[in-house]
C-alpha cells in the first residue's frame, strides 16, 4: 500500500470568528422539504472557531487509511477515517457540545439520542465519498436523522433521488455549517462529496447519528 498522502494546510475562514470552538444557537436553522418524506436542515457557520476545531481534530484524531475490494482490484478509500461507537469518548470536547445542542433540538422529533461519531478527513479535491445513503442498520425501513458538522474548506455536498439522474441539491458545506438530512432521505434519496479539479482545502465531515444507524 502506498503512502498516504499529507494533509496540507487550510486557509482560514475571514467569517470565522476564533474564540474556543463551540456551537451557536440553532434557531436560524432552515429545512428544505424533498420528495418522498425527505427533508435537509441547513445552517450556515453554526460553530464559532469552527478552523481552531479543523485544526485541533487534524492532530488529535487517529485518521486511518482503509482498502476495500472493487471487482478484482483493492483500492484505497479517498479519504481518511475515524470513527467513535457509542460510549466513546469523543476526540474534542466541542464536539460533546455539538451532539448536545442537537440532541436538546431535535429531540422532541428524532425521539433518540445521537450516540455515535464518524469522522471523514477530505485532504484535497481528489478525496471524495461515492453516491450513497446510510442505510445499514434501522435507516434502511425507518425515518432517522444523520447530523453532519463540516469543518475547513467547503466541499459540496451533492443529493439526487435514489436511483440515479441528476443532482437536485448542491450545498458547499466547511466553515463550521451544520446539514441535518431526515425523514426518509437515507433510504429515498442519495448524496455524494464529488471529487473536483478546484484548488481546495482539506475538510473535516463530523457525522453524528442515533443508534443502530450507518
Amino acid at each position: 500500500m502506498s503512502a498516504p498522502r499529507p494533509i496540507p494546510g487550510l486557509q482560514g475562514s475571514l467569517f470565522d470568528q476564533g474564540g474556543d470552538p463551540r456551537p451557536g444557537p440553532l434557531d436560524g436553522i432552515r429545512r428544505t422539504a424533498l420528495d418522498g418524506g425527505a427533508w435537509i436542515d441547513h445552517l450556515p457557520g453554526w460553530f464559532q472557531g469552527a478552523d481552531a476545531l479543523f485544526e485541533e481534530l487534524v492532530e488529535r484524531v487517529p485518521w486511518r487509511a482503509e482498502e476495500r475490494r472493487m471487482y478484482d482490484d483493492v483500492v484505497a478509500v479517498p479519504r481518511l477515517l475515524a470513527y467513535y461507537r457509542e460510549g466513546a469518548p469523543l476526540p474534542h470536547p466541542a464536539l460533546d457540545e455539538a451532539r448536545s445542542a442537537l440532541d436538546a433540538h431535535f429531540a422532541p422529533e428524532l425521539g433518540e439520542p445521537f450516540v455515535s461519531a464518524g469522522l471523514c478527513l477530505y485532504r484535497d479535491g481528489r478525496d471524495s465519498v461515492a453516491w450513497h445513503g446510510d442505510r445499514t442498520g434501522r435507516s434502511s425501513t425507518r425515518n432517522t436523522m444523520v447530523a453532519i458538522l463540516s469543518l475547513g474548506d467547503p466541499r459540496d455536498l451533492a443529493l439526487r433521488p435514489r436511483g440515479g439522474g441528476p443532482v437536485a441539491l448542491r450545498l458547499p458545506l466547511g466553515h463550521g455549517d451544520l446539514v441535518v438530512m431526515g425523514g426518509s432521505c437515507q433510504r429515498t434519496w442519495d448524496h455524494a462529496i464529488p471529487k473536483t479539479s478546484r484548488a481546495v482545502g482539506p475538510r473535516i465531515s463530523v457525522q453524528f447519528r442515533p443508534r443502530g444507524v450507518a
